[in-house]
This record gives C-alpha cells, structure tokens and sequence, in this order.
C-alpha cells in the first residue's frame, strides 16, 4: 500500500492529467473500468487529450454516472492509499493560488515585452504541470477582469500549443482512408503549402522595402496569389463547426480555442492585405502577405503535430462519419473531388448527435421540445406563415405581428385571406411555384413611413415535390437605414 503524496478533492472538473499524476495506479483501474476509458493507455492521449479531459467529460464519454464514477475512483484510491479523498459537486473556483497567478500574469508581461515563445515555454509548462485546464482558463479570465487585455492573454497562444507539439513529438503522421475528415484536411494543408510558397515568392520578388517598379509589375499577381490563400478560411470553417465541436463533447477545449484564435488572425491579416493592395501601399502589403504566409504555414505543423493524432484518439468512427456527413456543405479549400467515405453507407455507425435526446421533436439539425420550438418560432423578428400543398393555412407566427390575423385562419384557403383584388397575384406565385417554374418572389412597399420586405418562397421535399409556400414579412426600415459597421456589443 502506497501513501499519496497529496490529498486532492474529486470534482466535475478534475482532470485527467491530475488524476494520475496524483495516483499513477488509476490507470489500470480507468482502462479496466470501461471499454471507452482504454484510450487512456495510448501515453500521446494521455499527454494531450489527458491534460483537459474532465470527470464529468470523462463519465459522459463511458455514458457513466458522474456520481458513481467520482465514488469508484474514490474506493480505489482509498484501498489502495487507506485515505478516502473528498467529493465535491463543483469546484471551488475562489481557491486560485495567488501565486500561480502572478507567475501566469508575469509570463503574459514577458511576451509583451518580447521574449519568444523558446524563453517562457518552460515556465508555463511549468505553471499548468499540476492544475486542471479549467484554472489555467479562469487565471486568464481573472487576468482580464484585472485588466490586461485580451490581445496579451491570446499572446499565451504559441506557448500552450508548443507544448502539445512537444508531447507529441515522434508521433508516426496519422494515415486515414481517402475521403476521411483527416485525409482530407491533411490534402489541404499539401495544396496550401504550395499557396504560401507562391504567396511568398510574389512577395519577396516585390521586396522589402518594396522596388517601385517590381511594384508596379507584380501588384495584380500578389492580389491573384492572396486570393487564391484566402480559401483557407473553409479549411478553417470546417474545423470550427465540424471537427471542433465532437472534441469539445470529450472535454478537449483549449487546442481548439487556441486554433480558432490564430483563424481570426490569419482572416484579419487577409483583410488587411486585401486593403493595402487596394489602398497601393506595398510595404505594408508585402509585409502582411509574408506574415500570413508564415502563420498559415504554422498552423499546418501545429494540425499535423497536435490537432490530428489528438483528434483520431479522441473520437469515434461513428463521430468521424457525422463530422464527414456535414463537410460539403460548408465547402473545401484548394481541392476538388473529395471521395466519400464511409465507403459503404453506414459502415461507420449511425452518425452521434443525430437522434433527439427522449423528450424533444427531432428536427433536422437538433431536436426541441414543443415549448421550446413555440418559444424560439414567436421570438423571430419576421411575421410569417406556412401555407401547405393544397393552398391551406396551416401555422402563422405570433410576436412580430406587422399583418393581424386570428386563430379562425387556420385551414383556411389562402386565396380567401387576401382582398379580391389581389388575389390573382398570390394565385401567379402559387402556380408558379407548384409547376415548378420559380422558387421565390419579393416585394417591398411603404407602409405609413414603414419599409416593409414580403418574400413568398416554395417549400419542396427532398424528392422535390411541391409542399407549399413560406411567406415571410420583416419591418426592415431600422435595418435599411445601418451604416458602416457596429463590431462591439453596446447595447
């Protein structure tokens, strides 16, 4: 029997990485425990996945009650020890070590100042060897609540991915079928390499400080090159509304926020040099297309080194194949023909997330309850209603009334709804529709000083069979006069 070094509370938010730092043996108690938990042997899970996967995370992954997982843990550790440790509900979140703090605050001031990710990385590998991922979080909220600004505490980027990167070092590249959501980022990253480097070519042939002439001659080239990098931002997409989202189910949230931090960077950048070329200034134009051709090639090795061996420990077939299912839609960078894969259709599991949990409509996206759904229809800042395949109301919305109507219109026949003098316009867009000749028709009028937008759009099923019309009515005046652009909250 072995006596721990530390007595630790057993939280929700304990993670993993403390877990069995604090009591190496729940290792082989965790991989016997259940099928999901035998990742945890992999040591690179352990090392990345590990440092920020939760308890509660953990249980939810293992479908595991929270409460009986925390109390099993407990039993082991203290047959193994003789000391039972606490179980909390929460984590006390008023326990920050002051310490810990000002060394984080110190590191943020060292970045600042210009010292290299090489010269802080030991003391911030340091700093979060013993704390959950959810302290190191509420340290930097505390940092920014105190006052430093949130572009000093993303400086802390670089260094919390350096660190994965060298847990991962002589890790094999990760080899996935054709048509995988990896294979395919993985094409990207090659195409987009081949971007930058033309992208920096351009760049460097113009100089720095820029020749005129050299100007003159390649400006609509380095345009023509940034353009052709700026397709990235789907590569980006789908890593943030696909891939990153079934990572966050298993607790794994800090690389993807540092990810999507460095995306924003590199869209602002873009925009940047969009503007600088428009503008003709080249020294800031060459300088920011070289900057982004560095960041975008950093941001391969950190996919290739952190992202990907972590994300193909971490999910499922079954999530790889949902992740797969919604990639077309938001698009791909740089290549074409992306294979489909599973190659046999539902040779990977039904897709998770899918399914409404018990209680809740499933809808096509998601699943709500019929208080939810009523709710969320009558707080849409639009006026509409649905009209079925036989001309009958069937639903209008309530809560941004602009036309009135009653209950008493329900089932009835829309040409009876409208003054008879009109009624052959609504007849025209229905015919339409149904023969299938238009999908849409808007108009817009002047009502008593109120800019009113009317759009009457066709409904089809997925056999493309007429199902009736949406029409839509949105009091657009407020939205007509914007100008420029409010990027802030103020309310």
């Amino acid at each position: 029997m072995s006596a721990a070094p530390h007595d630790i509370t057993l939280t929700p938010k304990t993670t993993v990485h403390t877990l069995l730092k604090e009591y190496p043996f729940l290792l082989d108690f965790l991989a016997a425990y259940h099928p999901e938990f035998r990742k945890l042997t992999n040591p690179v899970l352990r090392r990345t996945a590990g440092r920020m996967a939760t308890l509660d995370a953990v249980a939810a992954q293992g479908d595991v009650p929270l409460n009986q997982l925390t109390g099993d843990l407990a039993t082991e550790i203290e047959r193994q020890t003789g000391r039972r440790p606490a179980i909390a509900d929460i984590a006390d979140a008023d326990t920050m070590d002051p310490a810990r703090l000002a060394e984080l605050h110190t590191i943020v001031k060292d970045l600042h100042a210009g010292k290299s990710v090489a010269e802080v990385k030991p003391r911030f590998e340091e700093l979060i060897a013993d704390v959950e991922a959810t302290e190191i979080a509420a340290m930097e909220q505390k940092l920014i609540e105190g006052g430093v600004p949130e572009d000093e505490i993303k400086l802390l980027c670089d260094v919390h991915v350096q660190v994965f990167a060298d847990a991962l070092e002589g890790h094999e590249p990760v080899k996935v079928p054709a048509g995988h959501p990896i294979d395919t980022l993985q094409r990207e990253n090659r195409a987009l390499l081949q971007v930058t480097a033309s992208l920096r070519k351009v760049a460097e042939a113009i100089g720095e400080p820029p020749d005129g002439a050299a100007w003159a001659r390649l400006k609509d080239a380095l345009a023509g090159a940034l353009e052709r990098f700026a397709e990235v931002d789907k590569h980006y997409l789908r890593k943030e509304h696909q891939l990153f989202p079934c990572l966050e189910q298993h607790g794994v949230e800090g690389p993807s926020k540092v990810m999507w931090a460095l995306h924003d960077d590199v869209r602002t950048l873009t925009k940047q040099a969009r503007e600088s070329i428009a503008h003709d200034d080249a020294t800031l134009a060459v300088s920011t297309c070289l900057a982004l051709a560095k960041m975008a090639d950093d941001m391969v090795n950190k996919e290739e080194q952190v992202l990907h061996p972590m994300a193909m420990d971490t999910l499922s077939a079954a999530e790889w194949a949902q992740i797969r299912a919604g990639e077309d839609e938001i698009g791909y960078a740089f290549i074409a023909d992306v294979p489909a894969w599973p190659a046999v259709a539902g040779a990977a599991g039904a897709p998770a997330g899918t399914a409404a949990p018990a209680g809740l409509l499933a809808l096509k996206t998601g699943g709500l309850t019929l208080e939810e759904l009523n709710l969320v229809l009558g707080a849409l800042p639009i006026d509409f209603q649905y009209v079925d395949e036989n001309d009958r109301v069937r639903f209008y919305s309530e809560g941004h009334r602009i036309f009135p109507r009653s209950p008493s219109v329900i089932g009835r026949k829309v040409q009876n709804c409208h003054p008879p003098a009109s009624v052959h316009k609504v007849q025209a867009i229905i015919d339409a529709f149904r023969a299938g000749d238009k999908e849409s028709a808007e108009f817009w009028i002047d009502l008593h000083g109120t800019f009113l937008h009317i759009r009457y759009c066709a409904i089809r099923d997925e056999a493309g069979v007429y199902r009736g019309v949406v029409e839509t009515v949105q009091d657009a005046t407020r939205v007509r006069s914007l100008v420029g652009q409010r990027r802030l909250l103020d309310w």
